[in-house]
This record gives C-alpha cells, structure tokens and sequence, in this order.
C-alpha cells in the first residue's frame, strides 16, 4: 500500500488504536469498594467504530437502548432491508453525500408509499395529513466481509393522523395499517430504482455500468490504494496467494434445499433494477425486548470474532451466519485478504451510520408527541475521568454528578451480559472511580502500585487485559 500512496489516516489510525484497546498499560481506571477497600483495574477502550468488536458492541448496545427506550414509540415498526446493485456498492463506501442521498430516496418512497396507502385506507383528505417515521443504519459489509453497503431501515408500520386535522395542537393517533403487497412492494422499488437513476445523473453516475462517467471518483484521485480495496472487497476476490484475482476458496456442505415454489402474493419482496427490498419482518412495539434484540442486530458489529478462527496452514476460516443457496458454509481466507475486507468496512470521517426521519428526527415539530417518556435512571450516572497526564483522586463529592445523555458502559454489562461492575464481589459494596490514568506513563505508576508489571508475562495468554469474556445473553 505504501508504494501506492499508502492508506489514508483514518484507516491507520483505526487498526492502531484497536491494538491497543483493552491493554492496562495504554490506559486504566482503578475501582474501589468503600467498605472492604478490594479494589480493581479495568482497561480503557479505544472508543472505535468499525473492526473493534468491543467497542462497536458497546455502541451497539447503547444505541440500542437509547432507541428502544427514547426514540421508537410503542407502535408496530417494520425491519425493512434496501441492498444495492453492485456497481454502487464501492462508489457508496466513500461517498458519504451520495449514499446520504441514495438512503433518502429510498426513505422517502416508502413514506409516499404508507402516506398512500393511509389515505386509501382512511378515507383522508390529503396525503400531508398522514406523518410517518423511522430509523435507518448504514451496514457497510455482509456476512463475507465483502464491501456491501446496504440499509436497514426500522419505519413505524402506519401513520400518525391529527384528531382534528384543521386544528394542530390536537393530538396525534397512530393508525396501523396491512402488510404491504408484493405488488405494493414491487411499485415501491420501481420507483426507488427510478428517484437513485436521477441521483446518480446529477453526479455522473448510473445504475447501468456502461452508462456511468469513466472519469475516476472522489477516492481514487485522492486515496488510489483505498479505492483498490473497496474495488477488490466489493468483488469478495482474493489478492495473495494462489488464488489472487479470484473468490476464496469455499467450505460446501451441499445445496441448502429452496422451497418449490413461492406463493403468488410473496408479501413486501421485490427487486427493480438490481434495488432488492426485502419487509417481511414486522415487530409489535409493546414488545420492548423483542424491539431491542432488532436495534442491536441492525446495529451489530461488521464481524463476529467467534465466527473468525486460525486454520493449522496459517490460512483463516470465516463461517457464515446463514448457509448460501449452494450449500457454502464458511470461506477460507488469507490474513492479507482479510485485512483488505477489515479496511473496507472502516467508514470515512463524518459518515453517519444512523440516521433519524419524519416524526423520529430531531427538526420534526411532532417528535415530542410521539417518542417515549424519557425515564430518570440514577444509574447510569458516573463523574468524567481525569485530564491529562496525572491520577486523579475522586473525592466524596463527585458521586452524583450532572444527568448524562446515554448510559454508562457498566450499565450496559449489567444490561446485556448480567455482570455488575459497580458491586464488589467480596462484601456486595458500592465500587467507585478512585484513580484515572489515561497515558502510558500514568498507567505505568498506578500498575506499579498494584503489584503488576508494565507487561504481560510471556506465557500469558493471548487475551487484551482488563478485558471481559462474558456470554452474550439475548
């Protein structure tokens, strides 16, 4: 990569702080039970967004909470699923303001498309009278690792519709309406299809390779060796060994038996133009939990690590999730060829990942009618961590510091994995913040006076410390 310009700093900087992510000696903070005086080290994160299982699981979480508890009210929602054609999907990788854009189109035919459906259903007026909603996460690679940039899109399944609809302080009701048609589905990616044609017109681009402007893009006149990445992770082939220029090999377990016929109204599956929609997945608000595991799993990390294991030849072995149609079960996988796949999926500065429409976003008027009560957790509440180069002794004061907006990473153990770091495990006491080193040379001193070496012995094994092996409780 060097020889080509190299790859750009974000890219650097996101494998470089993921190495040293969970290592006490990069950074720590000290935990002390008031009563018994045990006390205990805990590795600080490198706070990343794309190849740090941990970190993005931390997100994961928090913004799955945060939706479930703040944002998505308790209506039906539907998990809608917008994949794209694969002349996109590297164009989209970089892009930011293209693939804002092409995830607004789609949003915004499949709110014409309910806002249609309400008014036929309702007998309304006008289709402005309908208000719909919902919260879409860009997903930058599939199970393969492969750069596959796609939206999953969780939109309220009907309308909220004034009371009143010449008087606008009176209240909002929100009518649920059918599953949408296979016909219904089909219109909606026609035209979906047809709004991402005249978006990519403006910017030279087209659904039809051969249409497209031949001039390079944005990223490979400013980042050619990044570009070739995307090219080469979008088409899933390998770039070392034997097999370089073509797919990995495969582990086949046989053909995954397809059922012989599907019915005539398949529900909300359509494709147009190489726009595959898929809606089926329909979720009852009253269920909070069910609706959490979702946000989670639309929010999920790019890779599972215990899907990710070393073969005896060097070569790794990435199982899939689900089984292909062909019966392919997991890929065999150089380190070089999974590198490049982990540097794709490493999203450009300002690239949001979530984004939030009608009656959900922030500029909407009827938000505050809509989205849950916030509820008071005094929990989640935790004074900031030193500044600077030095250890920090938190005094009796700080423990009930200002209301924080999310919550804080010890609540979400408890929440998810069921261990609780704020209690003592030796007399069930309160464990506060008692030291803070966020620099080597801190960690350094506050090790030391643990009793721990500023390394790992040799034969330690190869695990970050500080941090938590813990199942995964659905």
């Amino acid at each position: 990569m060097e020889e080509h310009g190299g790859l750009p700093k974000f890219v650097v900087d996101e494998f470089e702080q993921y190495l040293d992510c969970g290592r006490l000696e990069k950074g720590c903070l000290l935990l002390e039970c008031r009563a018994c005086g045990y006390s205990q080290l805990v590795a600080l994160s490198c706070k990343r967004r794309s190849i740090c299982n941990s970190c993005v699981g931390r997100r994961m979480a928090d913004t799955a909470v945060h939706l479930e508890r703040h944002v998505l009210p308790e209506v039906p929602v539907r998990h809608w699923i917008c994949s794209l054609p694969w002349g996109l999907r590297a164009l989209l990788g970089y892009d930011r303001v293209l693939c804002s854009e092409v995830l607004s189109a789609f949003i915004a035919e499949l709110s014409r498309s309910l806002k249609r459906r309400a008014k036929q259903e309702l007998g309304l007026s006008s289709v402005a009278q309908a208000l719909t909603g919902a919260v879409a996460a860009v997903q930058r690679v599939d199970s393969a690792l492969r750069l596959n940039v796609h939206f999953h899109v969780l939109s309220l399944d009907g309308v909220y519709v004034r009371e009143s609809p010449a008087d606008e302080s009176s209240s909002l009701v929100f009518h649920s309406l059918p599953t949408p048609t296979s016909s219904q589905t089909a219109e909606l990616a026609k035209r979906t299809a047809e709004r991402i044609e005249r978006i990519l017109q403006k910017h030279g681009k087209s659904l039809e390779p051969e249409l497209a402007d031949p001039n390079p893009t944005e990223v490979q006149l400013e980042h050619p060796a990044l570009a070739a990445c995307y090219e080469k992770a979008a088409l899933g082939v390998a770039i070392s060994g034997e097999r370089a220029g073509q797919p990995p090999l495969r582990l086949v377990s046989g053909p995954v038996q397809q059922p012989a016929e599907r019915p005539e109204d398949d529900g909300p599956i359509a494709e147009a133009r190489g726009i595959n929609l898929y809606g089926r997945q329909r979720i009852d608000g009253r269920d909070r939990r069910q609706l959490e595991r979702v946000c989670r799993y639309i929010l999920r990390p790019a890779i599972a690590q215990d899907r990710l294991s070393e073969r005896a030849d060097g070569t790794l072995l990435l199982e899939l999730k689900k089984a292909w149609k062909d019966g392919t079960r997991a890929l065999v996988l150089e380190p070089h060829d999974l590198l490049l796949r982990l540097v794709a999926s490493v999203p450009p500065p300002r690239f949001h990942m979530i984004r939030y429409f009608g009656v959900l976003s922030s500029h909407s008027t009827a938000r505050d009618e809509v989205i849950p009560e916030p509820a008071h957790d005094s929990a989640m509440h935790r004074a900031p961590p030193a500044v600077g180069d030095q250890l920090e002794l938190l005094g009796e004061t700080d423990d009930a510091p200002p209301q924080a907006a999310r919550k804080r990473w010890s609540w979400l153990l408890r929440h998810i994995f069921q261990a609780d770091l704020d209690t003592c495990p030796k007399c069930g006491g309160y464990m506060r913040w008692a030291q803070v080193a966020k620099t080597e040379s801190a960690a350094a001193r506050l090790m030391a006076k643990q009793g721990m070496g500023p390394r790992p012995p040799p034969d330690a094994p190869h695990v970050p410390l500080g941090q938590l092996r813990l199942p995964f409780e659905m």
